[in-house]
């Protein structure tokens, strides 16, 4: 075990435990198969203290509750220093923990996590009330929920840990978060810094272990005010209907995408099919907002297809540490085994294989560039999330065919449109039924985290980053103060 993999144990009232059960799980580096270490996997009794634990902290008098606002804004920007003196620790644990190249790890994932705890740090003393103009007292005031459960996913493992943490955190409330059982490394490595950074004891629990056993327990436990969940369709499901059996505690679900991305005939065809590209194959294809769907106008077609082809072809494949790498393994045997399945679906079903198509090596889970053409709607490679590096590129001919085609979905995350014509781009994105829709680029790996990702289908329902994260985080209480009472 690497000497800066300092705990694999549960993280409660900011001291560390073996599971109750005395139980562990093992994590793997994908890029060899090979086991990193062991964690401790916790289970309901485990769930049970930590809440029990956030429960306290969030009591009234307790020290997080007499911490004012700017106060939980300070620790937040401490968390983000402490972040920062790691970056090169915490890069390198979630390259082997994901694959991901190091260079992502490094100046985007750890990047974000950073801009994110200093965003909400310095919303944490700007979260304001509002008074009423009637004849008497009447003002509304923001108050924290409570006790958050959170279940971050594997593709992310740290961004999403902090995006979910931070905003909570910035309203006041405390946490009991499990990270996903394939990438618990550097969530866990974050309970060294949270109580390096003097976040009281309880505020922030972390309990690593598996969906059906720890995740389950979090979204059922009646202690727990809000659930948050990132991750696959039918998990957020069956965590939504936990939630509604318990205590019908609030419930935040990012689930899947299976996202359009619309290129115009009049579009800067070179810039169409960059953005296009790494849309499709950022993050080893493992994105909810990756460009899986990619509509060309038929004069531009063939030129379009001609590129991408050329583009994929040069993507290099391999150790996710030489600093030459575009794209890692994918996470892991049972994801793997998905992709390739799906890729042989798009054959038989009679989409045309352009590049790639095949498992690289025996050692990882290395999977080739791949592009697909020839593809119609009904086909599976149009309709499911492949989740990997995988372009699916289409053929349409009118705006009303296209806007049809790409709103022909049961997701509705995000969406892409590539066009000269602001008249044609307003009117597209005004269509198209995504919370997210970006005009001559697409939102991976661009993605700003300060303006809200909303979506409008039933199989996503989220609204992640910015402002709108602290209505979530929050609640509204108002105060009626009669005029006898006042003058």
């Amino acid at each position: 075990m690497a000497a800066f993999i300092s705990r694999t144990q549960i993280f409660i009232n900011n001291e560390w435990y073996e599971s109750a059960s005395g139980k562990t799980f093992a994590t793997y580096n994908p890029a060899t198969g090979k086991k990193i270490c062991d964690v401790e996997e916790g289970d309901k009794v485990d769930v049970d203290k930590a809440v029990e634990a956030a429960r306290t902290a969030f009591q009234r008098g307790s020290p997080w509750r007499k911490l004012d606002s700017s106060g939980r804004g300070r620790l937040l920007y401490k968390w983000a220093d402490l972040i920062e003196r790691d970056r090169n620790i915490l890069a390198t644990l979630e390259t082997m923990d994901t694959g991901k190249p190091f260079l992502q790890s490094f100046a985007i994932d750890l990047e974000g996590c950073i801009r994110t705890l200093r965003y909400y740090a310095g919303w944490a003393d700007k979260i304001h009330g509002k008074s009423i103009p009637v004849d008497f007292v009447l003002f509304t005031r923001h108050e924290p929920i409570g006790v958050c459960g959170q279940i971050t996913p594997w593709n992310f493992p740290l961004l999403m840990f902090i995006w979910k943490v931070a905003p909570a955190l910035c309203c006041g409330n405390t946490v009991v978060i499990k990270p996903a059982e394939q990438t618990p490394l550097t969530a866990l490595y974050m309970g060294a810094l949270i109580k390096e950074v003097g976040f009281p004891p309880g505020v922030v629990n972390i309990v690593p272990g598996y969906g059906p056993t720890t995740g389950a327990a979090i979204a059922c436990h009646k202690d727990i005010d809000k659930v948050a969940f990132t991750g696959s369709t039918e998990v957020g499901k069956s965590i939504k209907e936990a939630a509604s059996k318990s205590n019908l505690k609030r419930v935040t679900l990012e689930l899947g995408g299976k996202n359009p991305c619309i290129v115009f005939a009049d579009s800067d065809l070179a810039l169409a099919v960059e953005y296009a590209y790494q849309g499709a194959f950022f993050n080893q294809g493992q994105c909810c907002t990756a460009a899986a769907r990619v509509f060309v106008e038929e004069s531009v077609y063939e030129e379009f297809v001609r590129r991408s082809v050329e583009h994929a072809k040069r993507r290099i494949v391999g150790n996710p540490f030489d600093p030459k790498t575009e794209q890692g393994p994918q996470i892991d045997q049972d994801q793997f085994d998905k992709i390739l399945k799906l890729i042989q679906s798009g054959k038989k079903e009679g989409a045309r294989l352009e590049c790639g198509g095949c498992a690289i090596g025996d050692l990882g889970y290395y999977i080739q560039p791949t592009v697909f053409t020839d593809v119609t709607d009904d086909m599976s490679i149009a309709k499911e999330e492949i989740f990997g590096p995988v372009q699916v590129i289409m053929k349409f001919k009118s705006m009303e065919e296209v806007i049809k085609r790409a709103n022909n979905s049961e997701f509705g995350l995000t969406a892409g449109v590539f066009t000269k014509n602001i008249d044609t781009a307003l009117t597209v994105a005004s269509a198209l039924q995504s919370g997210t829709v970006c005009l001559a680029f697409h939102v991976v790996p661009y993605h700003c985290f300060e303006t809200p990702q909303s979506v409008l289908q039933h199989y996503t329902l989220k609204r992640n980053d910015c402002v709108l994260v602290i209505e979530r985080s929050s609640q509204f209480a108002d105060s009626n103060v009669p005029q006898t009472v006042v003058k």
